[in-house]
């Protein structure tokens, strides 16, 4: 249905076309440079195609989790259907997505770092693929988006380069990409849920993932095939076979639009929510014709456990660090994966490496043991490859792989419908609960400056990490959880350590930011004392509501609102 817009409104939407308005401020020349045709014109097309259903698919979650709340638990569906019992394999996978040891991520919308994900370390060492954000690891401002999808284009033509300006003393540095030494060119897109609130068709947002993806494919596409590269795309937070459908679909009518053979696209889904765990098969039958893989995305998956089973008291979970692959549910999981994708022809595809590296040697060497054992454990379950979150690690995580892939380990006795469904353990200390706020507060500065990902206590804190932290702690306020030193989770409780880690946060301030005058102290200062105010209103909202934002600001936005929180986006 089309909503009329106020005489305000009107005077800050720019019309681009019949039924197109892209909001005023929004309408930069960089803008207008990836929104030239055919890019808006395929937007616009694909959303009175497909924007409809979407939005089905999302009133369906919430039915699902209305009766999960009730007291149902999510399960395995029909083991006689094609997906489960069919002979089936999904296409012949293109030869530069056959070796994927290593991947690393990060945010689209900043150069420096994409080069630096895309090139060789200090040490010689380079990913074999580079994730390029559009979502976890990514605020999804316009100017981010529009200067991501900047970068992919360049990145995907080879002529990616970054300036940064000399100052304190230094000289200006230039960051090339060697587009002939440079990792394979990767793209995740938003999910299914976040709305893009610059664009709109028909009066209503387009999805940010349906844009995230025609803008890349216009710009990025062309210049990859050109280059003998498969344009390859991640998809994130899918909750059910039928959304998988969905994008499917979405990937076939963007191929259809671009005039490429179907199948020239290929994706790899992150299987990251708990009823997409017990959907795989499902998952990669709809997208067979496009599937690259299936990914462990255990952050994401952690959070998902906790918000899906939030009502049912019996499945509170431990401190958010306790969580590793070790636990039965995660390995079985994991392994899940590996079995159906190597049986189906697809890679699987492990975790996250978290880490940034420590400040002193000791601190690093520690950090690489760990790394190096997190992906000896996925090697070993037969993973195809890993995720890093920066250079330092790649080759500690490249160690742990022998071979380009292990699509071959296959274990014909493996179950593959086994228990999925987290337990109610421990431990739960005030520790954990310590860190869950403390990186609700120094996340939420980051993001307030229009940052997805911030290196936070030697740990790459993105999106996913965020909502583990607000989740747990809403779920142990809910379940009034009594934590191993015997304290009760309440209110009271969680207020008395926001203030306590703010306090540290200020001091820590103090001690670190060199000589500067007490007015830059106090400045930064306020920024992390105004971040704890919005995490303290999210992590004790009354509800928990599925997402932090459902949709993007406004282009002249700059500052978070709380007053709704989680529900207007930020």
């Amino acid at each position: 249905m089309k909503t009329i817009a106020t005489e305000q409104e009107r005077l800050v939407w720019h019309t681009a076309s019949e039924g197109v308005q892209l909001y005023q401020a929004a309408a930069t020349s960089a803008a207008v440079e990836v929104l030239k045709a055919p890019a808006l014109g395929l937007i616009a097309e694909l959303h009175r195609r497909f924007d409809e259903e979407r939005r089905a698919l999302l009133k369906s979650r919430d039915r699902r989790q209305a009766a999960i709340d009730a007291g149902g638990l999510p399960g395995y569906l029909d083991p006689d259907s094609e997906a489960v019992a069919g002979d089936w394999r999904v296409a012949p996978i293109p030869s530069d997505l056959l070796r994927r040891r290593v991947e690393i991520t990060g945010p689209a919308n900043n150069a420096k770092m994409v080069i630096n994900m895309l090139s060789r370390n200090a040490v010689g060492d380079r990913a074999d693929t580079a994730m390029l954000d559009f979502e976890d690891s990514m605020k999804p401002t316009w100017q981010n988006v529009i200067a991501g999808v900047h970068n992919v284009k360049q990145a995907a033509e080879g002529t990616l380069t970054h300036i940064q300006p000399a100052r304190n003393g230094s000289t200006e540095s230039i960051y090339a990409l060697d587009p002939d030494d440079a990792a394979v060119i990767m793209v995740r897109v938003r999910g299914l849920h976040l709305e893009e609130s610059n664009l709109r068709i028909d009066g209503r947002p387009v999805a940010g993932g349906l844009m995230d993806l025609v803008l890349t494919m216009v710009h990025a596409a062309g210049p990859l095939i050109t280059r003998g590269r498969t344009p390859k795309v991640y998809v994130p937070k899918c909750e059910h076979h039928i959304e998988a459908r969905w994008w499917n679909q979405v990937f076939r009518a963007v191929q259809e639009g671009l005039g490429l053979p179907i199948g020239t696209l290929r994706a790899t889904f992150l299987i990251e929510t708990l009823p997409a765990a017990f959907q795989m098969e499902e998952i990669l039958f709809e997208i067979r014709q496009h599937a690259a893989g299936l990914n462990v995305g255990r952050w994401d998956k952690i959070f998902s456990d906790i918000k899906v089973l939030r009502r049912h008291p019996d499945r509170v979970l431990a401190d958010r660090a306790s969580i590793g692959m070790e636990r039965p549910w995660m390995r079985a999981y994991a392994q899940r994966l590996v079995q159906i994708c190597h049986r189906r022809g697809a890679l699987a595809i492990g975790g996250m490496a978290a880490f940034t590296p420590g400040k002193s040697e000791r601190s690093r060497q520690q950090q690489t043991a760990k790394v190096l054992a997190d992906k000896q454990l996925e090697a070993s379950l037969g993973h195809d490859g890993c995720w890093v979150s920066h250079p330092y690690f790649i080759g500690a995580a490249m160690s742990a792989f022998e071979r380009d892939n292990q699509t071959d380990i296959v274990d014909p006795d493996a179950d593959l419908c086994p228990d999925l469904l987290p337990e109610s353990t421990g431990p739960r200390t005030m520790m954990g609960l310590r860190t869950n706020l403390r990186v609700g507060i120094g996340y939420l500065e980051g993001w307030n400056r229009g940052l997805g990902c911030v290196a936070w206590d030697n740990l790459m804190e993105d999106l996913a990490t965020l909502e583990i932290s607000r989740a747990q702690t809403w779920q142990w306020l809910n379940h009034h959880v009594r934590l191993d030193d015997g304290s009760t989770v309440n209110e009271d409780l969680v207020r008395k350590i926001f203030d306590e880690e703010l306090a540290r946060i200020h001091h820590d301030i103090e001690h670190k930011l060199g000589p500067v005058s007490p007015e830059v102290v106090a400045r930064v200062q306020a920024t992390f004392s105004a971040a704890k105010e919005d995490a303290a209103k999210i992590f004790l909202h009354q509800e928990l509501t599925p997402f932090l934002a459902t949709a993007s600001d406004l282009a002249e936005q700059t500052r978070v609102s709380t007053t709704e929180p989680l529900r207007r986006g930020y």
